[in-house]
């Protein structure tokens, strides 16, 4: 990476990246004070399920999703949900929420033991469902934004949605590739000293 695409990652003192579209949601709060930012959850989203493009999944984000416009966004009408992050399907990268902030993403979840997961996480989102592979230029996006999430908290962890909340949630899903990711992003941790490595699922199990 030059120097340039270096700083274009870079996330900023009040959390925000600077590589990243900005889409203010209004959906988050401030984590419990003293709280370390230590965990990544990658989720995947599609709205309507399964289909990919448009503004649907940034409008539900803020809060001004057309609820009339397809039959599955009835039921979304009393939702008030976010993450930090959507990385779209060309690697496009949207910010909705401060990474120093807590985003509404993970819902009722529990990681090593911790409740809320909310708390102490950072929310990543990949558009995409449990039925389709990712796009490579999704798998790089996610290992760039890792990478700069690492430089500014003190991460250990990244996990799935799925992995925190079991039998409530199925997310990234099958088609996840955590080997692709592992390999991405390992490198770059050997190569920087500041960042300690990254615990992973299992790669035999789902959960920790």
């Amino acid at each position: 990476m030059s120097l340039t695409e270096h700083q274009d990652w870079v996330i900023d003192a009040a959390g925000w990246c600077r590589r990243a579209q900005r889409h203010a949601s209004p959906n988050f709060d401030a984590r419990p004070a003293s709280t370390d930012i230590d965990l990544l959850v990658v989720h995947n989203i599609s709205l309507p399920p399964g289909q990919f493009g448009g503004p649907y999944i940034a409008d539900l984000f803020g809060n001004c999703l057309d609820y009339d416009r397809h039959p599955y966004f009835d039921q979304l009408r009393a939702l008030r949900v976010s993450a930090h992050f959507l990385i779209r399907r060309d690697g496009s990268l949207i910010q909705f929420v401060s990474a120093n902030e807590r985003a509404w993403h993970a819902g009722v979840s529990s990681f090593a033991g911790r409740e809320r997961c909310n708390d102490f996480s950072i929310g990543i989102e990949l558009e995409g469902s449990d039925f389709v592979p990712f796009d490579d230029r999704q798998y790089r996006t996610l290992a760039d934004l890792t990478t700069a999430l690492q430089r500014r908290y003190p991460l250990r962890a990244v996990t799935g949605h799925e992995h925190i909340a079991p039998g409530r949630k199925t997310d990234p899903g099958p088609f996840f590739d955590w080997n692709a990711y592992r390999a991405l992003v390992s490198p770059r941790e050997k190569a920087g000293s500041d960042s300690p490595s990254l615990r992973f699922p299992p790669l035999d199990a789902g959960l920790f």
